[in-house]
């Protein structure tokens, strides 16, 4: 893991949202309220972001969305889930490649650190 100057505001709201709320939030909550929280710091970002995967130059809409997509370059995949498994970092890999992006974070609100 590398620290990267873009990931400081992201996760600084991710924390205070998860000390104010603490865990177990529904998936749904868990992409809303930290847009909401994200919108609060005036940091651009776009939700449900298509991401194509292409094959042998055919753009496929295969049902890849990215979470929360960050000033254009931090991949935000939010989850609510008992434990991170391999599956949900793939997923996050999955979508950084084809979008271009090259900075991800995987959160999951259901810890009690977060």
């Amino acid at each position: 893991m590398q620290h990267d100057p873009r990931t400081h505001e992201i996760i600084g709201a991710a924390h205070k949202l998860h000390r104010l709320l603490g865990p177990g939030l529904l998936e749904s909550a868990s992409e809303e309220c930290p847009a909401h929280e994200l919108s609060i710091q005036k940091l651009e970002f776009r939700r449900q972001v298509p991401v194509p995967v292409v094959d042998k130059g055919v753009k496929l809409e295969c049902g890849y969305r990215i979470d929360i997509l960050l000033v254009g370059t931090v991949v935000l995949e939010l989850k609510s889930i008992e434990a991170i498994a391999p599956v949900q970092e793939a997923t996050l890999l999955t979508c950084l490649r084809p979008s271009g992006n090259t900075l991800g974070l995987l959160t999951n609100f259901n810890m009690p650190i977060l």
